[in-house]
């Protein structure tokens, strides 16, 4: 019998994943493992875990396993400047999307058994997110204004009346007295609020906040290149490449804030359009798929 944690040695000698096959796994994983809900993207990944510093990925064929410099349940900060750098995660959105739309997708019955016009809603949904990617590329400036001015803010009240209505007893009808209610008040007055800050507010404290975040990871990914290529396992030329070019994102943050605020509507738009993409290709091979079955 043989647990995930016994192939574990290598990631604390230079190596910074290893790759198990699912076969060689024959114990489950203990409790020490906790299902992580958010990851940067990875092809083929079906759940993900982490335990402590360890970080794994499970595919259908291995489980993927690499060490992260920082704990993000105690250090999250740290986590998102050191292992999640905002460039990193842009870089492996694309990836993930491109490769998820290339490859095929191998469980088409199993989708198809519980749901036979599982087809006609991925291509709906696709084309539904396509055309809301062509917006947000070809309107970036609208795009955000219309995210700041009217969706956050409603999404705050939303959060806020939910969290009120956790205060509340129907049968028979009570308002409890507790700190739930007066936090639900509190964050539905915020969205209230949150309807009459300017848009330059808004984008100081975006661009405010990538610029701090950016800067941040610059600094500690070229302070550990200064350390060699040992301290950088996870890629020494492509963290040093991060790090620059994070520097420049910052600079011009400074210079052209209007633009990168336009430019990052339109990398979002462009993250929609390729979700949307896969999304319409998978739902086309699945009806293909049918007809010959």
């Amino acid at each position: 019998m043989s647990s995930l944690d016994e192939f574990l040695g290598p990631l604390h000698h230079g190596v910074w994943e290893v790759e198990i096959p699912i076969e060689s796994v024959t114990e489950p994983l203990d409790q020490g493992w906790e299902v992580s809900r958010i990851n940067l993207p990875s092809p083929g990944t079906i759940a993900s875990y982490r335990k402590g510093k360890y970080h794994v990925h499970e595919t259908a064929t291995q489980w993927r396993v690499h060490l992260d410099n920082h704990d993000p349940k105690h250090h999250p900060i740290l986590h998102l400047i050191d292992d999640a750098p905002l460039l990193l995660m842009i870089g492996d959105t694309f990836g993930t999307l491109i490769a998820t739309t290339r490859k095929k997708t191998g469980n088409e019955a199993k989708i198809l058994e519980g749901q036979s016009k599982a087809w006609k809603d991925q291509v709906l949904i696709g084309l539904f997110i396509i055309l809301v990617g062509i917006f947000v590329v070809t309107n970036p400036l609208l795009t955000f204004k219309g995210i700041t001015r009217l969706f956050v803010p409603l999404v705050i009240i939303g959060l806020g009346i939910f969290t009120i209505t956790k205060s509340v007893r129907v049968q028979p009808f009570r308002l409890n007295d507790d700190p739930v209610l007066y936090r639900g008040i509190i964050i539905t007055t915020a969205g209230f609020i949150a309807f009459y800050l300017p848009l330059t507010l808004w984008i100081v404290g975006l661009l405010g906040i990538l610029a701090v975040w950016m800067l941040a990871t610059a600094i500690v990914l070229l302070g550990r290149a200064r350390k060699g290529r040992s301290a950088i396992p996870e890629g020494f030329v492509s963290r040093i490449v991060i790090a620059i070019l994070s520097l420049c994102i910052v600079g011009l943050i400074f210079t052209y804030p209007i633009e990168i605020v336009g430019l990052l509507m339109i990398v979002l738009g462009v993250i929609g359009l390729l979700l949307g993409i896969m999304l319409f290709v998978n739902g086309v091979r699945l009806k293909r798929w049918m007809e010959r079955t």
